[in-house]
């Protein structure tokens, strides 16, 4: 194939049923975080996702998928974006989610980047218009987005070789995707898109919630040692929590910017420092993304999305 790109070949046998790895949350949501930093979400561009900062982003794993966003101001460079790599890299970092990216070329050959000099697990999420300019290569794990369709269904059955499938759909498509017959055996992330409020809720939100982190006492479960790059340097606790700004990549180092009280406070945040959420018994149970809330109810301590907030 002319001007093809290379990826990672994984996953090459069929299996049933479909291999569903996480369902409206990331897939580390039911880790044991440890406190320290454990994943790189870099953006590398301004994206080319449906969903945009100006009209909203209701996708439940939002954050390891392709949006759009305004940049600021200048993007990093080449080269900053290599050193902050090797700077996580030499934080002992071994999780990176590649993402929003213009150009599918320069997303490749940072990910090629990123597997050789060593982070052991390298996520580069690719719409499926553009999967087609990508071949297998080793040590960079595909993950291919797409909305739910049939169409989209039969194209993902002809690429055994990526990781795993982000796919967003809405609670109906999702009782009629679990019911279909798996013709791939990858990983799936079912990436729910959620209504404007709770009004609007048609599906048991807190079924959908439930984690099972050993840590979510301490620790919150998803912002939990995660930082997030955007393409023009703004460091951030979560990609969609654009107004929370923490450091500034262009000038500070990887080992300063993990060492920020600001974001540690994110990494804390706990169901017990939430009012209306510290006396439900449901609390370490009950993921939490606080996106969603903010994006809903403009408070970072928001619970918009809860069947038991009276």
């Amino acid at each position: 194939m002319e001007g093809a790109i290379s990826v990672n070949v994984s996953q090459m046998d069929i299996k049933e049923p479909w291999n569903i790895v996480t369902i409206a949350k990331p897939p580390w949501a039911n880790y044991s975080h440890s406190g320290k930093l454990e994943r790189l979400i870099l953006q590398l561009g301004q994206g080319k996702g449906k969903f945009s900062e100006i009209t909203g982003i209701p996708r439940s794993i939002g954050c390891i998928g392709n949006n759009e966003f305004i940049l600021r101001r200048d993007p990093l460079s080449v080269e900053r974006t290599k050193e902050i790599i090797r700077e996580f890299y030499f934080a002992n970092g071994r999780e990176i989610y590649l993402t929003n990216y213009d150009s599918i070329e320069y997303m490749i050959s940072i990910a090629r980047y990123a597997a050789a000099i060593g982070i052991k697990e390298v996520y580069a999420v690719v719409r499926i218009e553009d999967i087609e300019k990508i071949i297998p290569e080793e040590d960079v794990r595909i993950i291919v987005e797409f909305e739910y369709s049939k169409k989209n269904l039969e194209k993902l059955k002809e690429l055994k070789w990526v990781h795993g499938a982000l796919i967003m759909m809405t609670p109906d498509q999702y009782a009629e995707f679990t019911k279909s017959n798996a013709e791939f055996n990858g990983e799936i992330y079912i990436d729910l898109l959620y209504p404007g409020s709770l009004r609007h809720l048609k599906f048991n939100v807190i079924e959908m919630k439930r984690v099972h982190s050993a840590t979510t006492n301490m620790y919150h479960d998803c912002l939990a040692g995660t930082l997030a790059i955007t393409a023009d340097g703004y460091a951030l606790p979560c990609p969609l929590l654009r107004n929370f700004i923490v450091g500034d990549a262009k000038k500070e180092t990887i080992k300063q910017l993990r060492r920020k009280k600001r974001l540690k406070n994110f990494w804390k945040l706990t169901k017990d420092r939430i009012e209306g959420c510290s006396m439900c018994p449901f609390k370490y149970l009950c993921h939490d993304c606080r996106a969603l809330e903010y994006q809903a109810s403009g408070d970072i301590f928001g619970i918009e999305y809860c069947n038991l907030e009276l």
